[in-house]
């Protein structure tokens, strides 16, 4: 249990993970973008996940270089756990009201 509160401790890894997870694969920017995250976190973060074995980076030889992040399969494994999360969010966003 401890092991694997390590691979995804921290602010960013679950939200970038998620993001992955409804995209399949993006680039840099798009979860920049899509998380407003700064430059620095987002590569501290991806290359944790990467680490970890939760995140490939992929780089293509084109001009200019294209670089896609995407889950492994153990990776994907986390995300039904995250929507179940989710879920358990909005319960508690709903008995607020």
């Amino acid at each position: 249990m401890g092991y694997a509160f390590k691979a995804i401790e921290g602010k960013w890894k679950l939200p970038v993970m998620y993001v992955l997870g409804e995209r399949g694969a993006a680039r840099y920017n798009e979860i920049k973008r899509e998380l407003g995250i700064t430059n620095m976190m987002l590569t501290n973060t991806l290359r944790d996940l990467e680490e970890y074995g939760l995140v490939n980076r992929t780089q293509y030889n084109e001009v200019p270089p294209r670089v896609e992040y995407s889950l492994t399969p153990n990776g994907y494994a986390i995300i039904p756990a995250l929507k179940e999360f989710e879920k358990w969010g909005q319960l508690l966003l709903d008995a607020k009201k």
